[in-house]
């Protein structure tokens, strides 16, 4: 990968990086409202719910691109973290934060365990 496209990339994974920081301190969707009327209780706690679910799905997204830029910095980009194979271009384009080459986020898919998150946190945290 060349430096142009790394810079590319960089900048996209930046820019995205901030945005998702500025939709996780949003979180007045979370608070509990009481309400005597107890459908609204129910669509409240159903709608708080739903917003956990996506401040979930955002900081674990917020997490994978954090991973990306630190294996920038570590020379490590582009290359898949479990199989060491380079990773499609077409695929980095797609999905820049993205750490593993088709075939392995598959099989992760498929697993769909912890572990797979459990290597992510070391990641982060080796950075």
């Amino acid at each position: 990968m060349t430096k142009s496209e790394i810079n590319k990339f960089k900048q996209i994974l930046d820019t995205k990086q901030a945005e998702l920081a500025r939709v996780l301190r949003n979180r007045e969707a979370i608070a509990i409202e009481k309400s005597p009327d107890a459908l609204d209780e129910v669509q409240h706690a159903a709608e708080r719910e739903l917003a956990i679910r996506n401040l979930d799905r955002e900081s674990g997204l917020l997490r994978q691109v954090k991973v990306a830029l630190n294996r920038m910095r570590d020379g490590s980009y582009g290359v898949c973290a479990h199989c060491d194979e380079d990773i499609n271009p077409r695929r980095i384009a797609a999905v820049p934060w993205a750490i593993y080459c088709i075939q392995c986020q598959e099989m992760a898919d498929r697993l769909n365990t912890t572990q797979i998150e459990d290597g992510m946190e070391e990641l982060v945290s080796a950075a």
